[in-house]
């Protein structure tokens, strides 16, 4: 194989803060940043510790992570107030490894960039 650009590693990890546990089997949508509303580039499910990871296949630029909470929420029985958190991050360093985790409850949400 040729030489290829170095492209940056994505992870998340979603933690139930309400539960006090990961949140397994929420349904992650990955958005590229072809254009204002972004492209689907991949969509995964949380494993049994709340973790995805996306490998090294993303280019600089401004991605979204798609969580539906609403979908894992209803799956527990739980009313929920927001039935979807977008986090918009720029990855500005093609070969960086970002981490963006995910606490979650019913009526709040926080995210920090991890390592």
């Amino acid at each position: 194989m040729g030489h290829s650009d170095p492209m940056a590693h994505l992870s998340t990890h979603v933690l139930d803060a309400a539960a006090g546990t990961p949140a397994a089997g929420v349904a992650v949508t990955l958005l590229g940043p072809d254009d204002a509303g972004g492209n689907p580039v991949t969509t995964a499910v949380t494993d049994a510790d709340g973790r995805i990871s996306f490998g090294a296949d993303l280019v600089a630029g401004v991605h979204r992570l798609r969580f539906d909470t609403g979908g894992y929420f209803a799956g527990r029985g739980i009313t929920t107030f927001y039935p979807e958190v977008v986090i918009t991050f720029d990855i500005d360093d093609a070969a960086g490894k970002y981490h963006v985790p995910l606490l979650l409850s019913p009526y709040a949400y926080s995210t920090y960039r991890g390592s």
